[in-house]
């Protein structure tokens, strides 16, 4: 039996019939304008070969999307409650596979060798709720695993951040890890009128498809821990952030900022990622 997952009336049956209740502490706000998930699957890249690694399925509305694609998809859900209404929406779908698990303690390289052949490409597509989404970004990017692209529905501000580069006002140290190891770019934007319940703010979808190789020539460890120290405390100048996390002298840092034509009173918002890795070459 096949479902408009789409259909808000048809959503609040099955999650009903199986005692279902959002959760706030969850973020669960399921898709329900009909026009997004093709979307998503076609600004993913995703190919008829490819495997897919989703987050979050919800009622398994992009699943199901996602499966017409993919080869493979496998999606990772945290809440054992959407089962009973996953076994409905996802049935006779034989290339789905659903694992009960929080992706934050998951072994990204143990789950895809598992379901994945060695030679498939492998996206990820998520509609991720606003409270977990720098951490899940951050495991991603650290993974062992090669993955192609993330393909995620962020809150707008969220993606605003991501998406930015380093040198720009709403950049932090999570945009920094993301324009060192892929390409980002903003698709585009869904209204929360799209989602049941709606979020009091609007979304934006991203893809972030990894870089063969990082765009500044640095030393991974030091560029990073550069960045952290940077960040660490936004109200602060450069000089007085670094030092207070590193231990540096301030005269190092601020001759180091003057070295690459920066003041000394430069904030984390003016240097670029050239100079970030600048930076860090000079200081350690």
């Amino acid at each position: 039996m096949g479902y408009d997952l789409t259909d808000i009336k048809t959503v609040k049956k099955l999650l009903s019939a199986a005692g279902f209740t959002f959760s706030k502490s969850l973020g669960q706000n399921f898709i329900t304008d009909p026009t997004v998930c093709p979307r998503i699957v076609e600004a993913s890249g995703i190919e008829s070969g490819d495997g897919v690694l989703e987050i979050g399925p919800g009622v398994g509305v992009l699943t199901a999307e996602l499966s017409k694609k993919a080869e493979k998809v496998v999606s990772v859900e945290l809440d054992a409650r959407l089962f009973p209404v996953l076994a409905k929406t996802l049935d006779g779908k034989t290339n789905v596979f659903v694992e009960n698990a929080d992706i934050l303690k998951t072994d990204l390289k143990e789950l895809t060798q598992k379901y994945f052949r060695p030679d498939m490409r492998v996206h990820v597509c998520a509609n991720l709720p606003y409270y977990i989404t720098s951490p899940v970004v951050m495991y991603l990017l650290e993974s062992e695993v090669k993955f192609t692209s993330l393909t995620l529905m962020v809150q707008k501000e969220a993606a605003d951040r991501i998406t930015s580069r380093l040198g720009r006002r709403e950049a932090g140290a999570l945009t920094a890890a993301v324009q060192y190891k892929t390409e980002a770019e903003k698709l585009f934007d869904v209204k929360s009128s799209s989602f049941t319940p709606p979020p009091k703010v609007d979304s934006s979808v991203i893809k972030l498809t990894f870089r063969e190789k990082p765009p500044v020539d640095a030393d991974e460890k030091k560029f990073f821990k550069t960045v952290r120290a940077v960040f660490a405390h936004r109200r602060k100048t450069t000089v007085n952030s670094l030092s207070a996390e590193t231990g540096i002298q301030k005269e190092k840092i601020a001759n180091a900022l003057l070295r690459l034509g920066l003041p000394e009173t430069a904030r984390a918002e003016e240097i670029d990622i050239a100079k970030m890795a600048a930076l860090a070459e000079l200081l350690f």
